[in-house]
C-alpha cells in the first residue's frame, strides 16, 4: 500500500505587532514547568488567500521552559476585508515551539533582532470562522514558521495537503 506524501501549500502571511512582555513569574504547583510570560497583541495584518487585520486584544501566553526553549499559545482575532467575506472574523489559536541557543534566546528576550534561521519557530494554528465560505480553514491541518522581531512576529502559514 502506497500512502500519499503530504505537501505544504502556502496560504497566508501574518504580521502581528506586540507590546512589551508581561513577566508573570515562575509557576508553582502540579502542572508547573516554567516561567510565564504574556505578550499583548496590538494589531497587525494578514495577506494571501485571506486579507485583513489582526485586531488588538489578543495575547501570546508563553511558558519559558529553559534558557533555550519556550512553548507558545497565541490567541487573537482576524477581521477580514476581502470582498467575498468583508467583515468576517477568524479566531486563531496558534500553538508553537521556539528553540534556539541560550545566547540567541537571550537576545530575543531583550528585544534584539536575531537571524530567523538560528531559531526553530514552528506553529500549528487552528481556526474558528464566522462565514461559511471560510469553512475550508476548519477542514485541514495547518503548520507555520515564524520569526520574532523586537516589535512584531512574522508568520507564514501552510495548509498540509
Amino acid at each position: 500500500m502506497q500512502l500519499p506524501i503530504p505537501t505544504l501549500e502556502p496560504v497566508f502571511d501574518l504580521t502581528v505587532f506586540v507590546a512589551e512582555p508581561i513577566e508573570a513569574g515562575t509557576t508553582f504547583g502540579l502542572n508547573s514547568r516554567g516561567r510565564r510570560r504574556i505578550i499583548p497583541i496590538t494589531g497587525g495584518t494578514v495577506t494571501g488567500q485571506i486579507n485583513g487585520a489582526v485586531l488588538p486584544g489578543g495575547a501570546d501566553f508563553q511558558l519559558v521552559v529553559s534558557e533555550t526553549s519556550a512553548d507558545l499559545d497565541a490567541r487573537y482575532l482576524l477581521k477580514l476585508d476581502d470582498p467575498h467575506w468583508t467583515g468576517a472574523h477568524v479566531f486563531v489559536q496558534n500553538r508553537a515551539l521556539r528553540r534556539g541557543s541560550a545566547d540567541d534566546i537571550a537576545r530575543l528576550v531583550r528585544g534584539e533582532p536575531v537571524n530567523p534561521a538560528a531559531i526553530y519557530f514552528r506553529c500549528t494554528p487552528t481556526f474558528e470562522v464566522s462565514h461559511p465560505a471560510l469553512g475550508w480553514m476548519t477542514d485541514s491541518l495547518f503548520v507555520g514558521t515564524g520569526a520574532r522581531l523586537p516589535d512584531r512576529v512574522h508568520i507564514r502559514i501552510f495548509r498540509v495537503a
